[in-house]
């Protein structure tokens, strides 16, 4: 079982991140993290890469959902979503596929949220044009 699904964007880097954050706020996602890994890896490493960044999008209703039935699977939110720019000027966006990653807890809630929460990913790359 694969634990990603991805949509390549033709636009650059800046533009589709913008496109993501709104899209996944359409569907009610809010980003609650944003590592920046091509300014880490320059700051940290002197490194040069091209952009790329690990957004973390959570739906506090459905995570409140998991970690009511098990705590500890909080460890497995929020659901990440990587941008990076390919050549061309392209944006590949790579999901999280939360039903693999949920999968490993040992309740049924959070198997349920997990396919939910995959149907609202399914939206988000077909507003995004995949």
């Amino acid at each position: 079982m694969s634990y990603e699904f991805n949509v390549t964007l033709s636009m650059p880097f800046a533009a589709a991140l913008e496109k993501v954050r709104e899209t996944l706020m359409s569907e009610h996602l809010g980003i609650v993290s944003d590592v920046d890994v091509q300014a880490i890896f320059k700051n940290k490493m002197d490194k040069d890469i091209p952009p790329y960044h690990i957004l973390g999008a959570c739906n506090p209703k459905l995570a409140d959902r998991v970690i009511g039935s098990e705590p500890n699977a909080g460890v497995l939110l929020p659901c990440n979503f990587v941008l990076r720019e390919v050549d061309g000027g392209s944006t590949v966006v790579s999901f999280m596929d939360p039903v693999p990653v949920l999968a490993l807890t040992a309740t049924d809630e959070p198997k349920a949220v997990a396919s939910e929460a995959r149907e609202i990913l399914q939206r988000v790359v077909a507003k995004l044009g995949g």
